[in-house]
């Protein structure tokens, strides 16, 4: 399985100094450096891509030893043309995950573990607001509708945006987001795909597991009172230096490329 990363976006909303994903959770952890850490233990740190946009170079410097695909349409573009641009380098299971998200080992493990079978994304069952990406079930109880525009008395719940899609559904999937608008939504594609039954996608519930995406200042603070108030920030891993190597385990298609 590889992991992609998609952090191309402005991030507008949150504001700050910095670009998003390297907004800090706890001193010396950006929320892109709490996902590779979390993500490195699961899946291998040579596994990890990228997809960077605004401030490119910024993110890169903060882990150079990653795999990076530059999105070079990040401004007029969405998540599903930013993960179009890498998931045809991977002939594998891929999960990925959108790169304003702050979440712990036990939820990713989560969406890793259940219904191994299937494709399948990371949802709370306790959260319907107008501004998240809803969700409705077929009887077989794999997803029917997923997008924004979900009504909330039929809406489930909130997809977090964690997701893997199986290497036997891939290529179904990148066909969808090949065809979907420049300013879709990666969730835009996938919905192609579960309504004509091209992909059985099923909800995997976070419980009681911390998961927030960060698109506000308060929603970065929440975090961080999360974050102080459970100690998890306060083993943060050491940024690797600019010589780190790429494994040979990496894609020749994906090898951390010279920014255009």
């Amino acid at each position: 399985m590889y992991v992609i990363i998609l952090a191309a976006g402005r991030g507008s909303r949150l504001g700050g100094a910095v670009p998003k994903p390297l907004a800090e959770v706890a001193p010396g952890l950006s929320l892109l450096g709490n996902q590779v850490k979390v993500l490195s233990r699961l899946v291998g740190r040579h596994r990890i891509c990228v997809v960077v946009g605004h401030e490119a170079m910024h993110v890169v410097a903060a882990h150079p030893d990653l795999m990076f695909v530059h999105n070079t349409r990040y401004a007029t573009t969405n998540t599903a043309k930013s993960l179009l641009c890498a998931l045809p380098k991977f002939d594998d299971d891929v999960m990925w995950v959108n790169g304003d998200l702050y979440f712990e080992e036990p939820a990713a493990r989560l969406v890793l573990e259940q219904h191994a079978d299937c494709s399948r994304t990371l949802v709370d069952h306790s959260k319907t607001g107008d501004e998240e990406i809803k969700y409705t079930i077929f009887p077989d109880g794999s997803i029917d509708q997923i997008s924004k525009t979900v009504e909330r008395p039929a809406a489930l719940g909130e997809s977090l945006g964690l997701q893997i899609v199986t290497r036997r559904d891939r290529a179904r999937l990148q066909r969808a987001l090949e065809a979907v608008g420049e300013k879709d939504y990666f969730e835009r594609a996938l919905e192609l795909c579960t309504q004509d039954r091209s992909i059985r996608l099923m909800p995997v519930d976070v419980g009681r597991q911390f998961c927030m995406e960060v698109d506000f200042a308060e929603d970065l603070e929440a975090v961080r009172k999360y974050v102080a108030a459970t100690n998890v920030g306060t083993n943060a891993p050491k940024i690797a230096g600019a010589g780190a190597a790429v494994s040979e385990a990496t894609p020749d298609a994906a090898r951390k490329p010279a920014l255009t």
